[in-house]
């Protein structure tokens, strides 16, 4: 089976469960307040994209499913 990349997420390594685990980390940073506001838009910029890529990934997956679920109920 041919597994399909999309531009946001086509690195070597990319991990769904990784890049949760860094959005949670962000917000950890975010939420303890210990960091200078600029860095917050920084991190939230981060985190947002990192959200980005994880719902096309989803998304990916959720039509790969779907095709999947049509072809065994073409049989």
């Amino acid at each position: 089976m041919v597994k399909r990349k999309s531009a946001s997420n086509s690195e070597e390594g990319w991990n769904y469960e990784a890049k949760v685990i860094e959005i949670e980390g962000i917000i950890a940073g975010i939420e303890a307040g210990e960091l200078e506001l600029e860095k917050v838009f920084d991190q939230f910029a981060k985190a947002v994209e990192y959200l980005r890529q994880c719902e096309s990934f989803l998304q990916q997956r959720q039509q790969q499913v779907d095709l999947l679920i049509e072809t065994l109920s073409d049989e």
